[in-house]
């Protein structure tokens, strides 16, 4: 019986370059613009504000900028903006956990996912002006939901204590972009969850409840965790939506930067670049822990 013949090996063609890391081939050049984006507008901007917190207005290095981020202004500024960034993620985690649930494993119609899907993608960018505009027209003193609360139901808002322009009213505000991002983000770790598991459960007994407080809670903490720490990081670089409803009246941190950078009474830039370098380092921890959160997602469920 005659040999089967052997499939021809495959051509390479070698790429432009060749060198210490091995041949690149040309697919690298479609990767180039995002690394020259990375760097011009992520990695320079970062070292300028690095070098800028170090130095004084006459360009000697000095520490007084980093020291000068104990004072109370400041230090009640970043209180103030992880507080409601706590506040804003913490709802909107599990607010958006339950949504998700419902959604996905809810047994709603088939046409409900998709279209909680597109609107979530618009919304999770929708803010600044646009977004402080929508919720004056709608929460505001005289804004609609108001008004037909108070004339039709005989619930006022504002007598209650509600007021749009305070902390909890920005914590609202925050959800409407906060909740979508929610879902899209812990979309992926709920359709993770094998059927598998599910009927192993029921083989040993468990019932719907146990199932979910002994396999699927756990399996999806860690990616819950990484949502909230992602949350949290969108919910403190927060500036337009902030300024747009309340003006300099709230002291958040990236208005007190503004302030530094654009200010005409409050104008030190190297103030506001050693404010910026605390933003930096509060977000890197916080994006380094949702990535190690992530990858410990990853791994159960493979």
């Amino acid at each position: 019986m005659a040999e089967a013949a052997s499939p021809p090996e495959r051509t390479v063609i070698p790429g432009p370059f060749t060198g210490l890391f091995g041949r690149i081939g040309w697919a690298w050049l479609g990767v180039l613009p995002f690394f020259a984006f990375c760097l011009m507008f992520l990695v320079a901007p970062v070292l300028y504000l690095v070098k800028g917190a170090f130095q004084n207005p006459a360009g000697e290095y000095t520490l007084d900028n980093l020291l000068a981020l104990a004072s109370p202004n400041i230090v009640a500024a970043f209180s103030l903006s992880i507080r409601l960034s706590l506040v804003s993620a913490g709802i909107g985690a599990i607010a958006g956990l339950l949504l998700a649930y419902a959604v996905i494993l809810g047994g709603l119609p088939r046409w409900v996912r998709p279209a909680f899907m597109t609107f979530s993608g618009v919304a999770s960018n929708f803010a600044g002006i646009p977004l402080a505009f929508a919720f004056i027209a709608t929460l505001g003193r005289l804004g609609l939901a108001t008004v037909v609360l108070r004339d039709v139901f005989g619930i006022n808002l504002y007598g209650v204590g509600f007021n749009l322009f305070s902390f909890w009213g920005l914590a609202v505000t925050y959800l409407y972009f906060q909740l979508p991002l929610m879902l899209l983000i812990i979309t992926p770790a709920i359709d993770g969850l094998k059927g598998e598991w599910r009927e192993a459960a029921e083989i040993l007994g468990a019932n719907r409840r146990q199932y979910w407080r002994m396999v699927a809670l756990p399996v999806l903490t860690p990616s819950v965790l990484g949502c909230f720490l992602l949350l949290f990081a969108n919910a403190f670089g927060t500036l337009a939506t902030v300024y747009a409803l309340t003006g300099s009246r709230f002291a958040v941190v990236p208005i007190v930067l503004f302030q530094q950078i654009q200010g005409n009474v409050l104008y030190n830039p190297n103030l506001g670049y050693a404010i910026a370098f605390g933003m930096v380092l509060i977000m890197a921890v916080s994006n380094t822990l949702y990535l190690v959160l992530r990858a410990r997602a990853e791994r159960w469920q493979k």
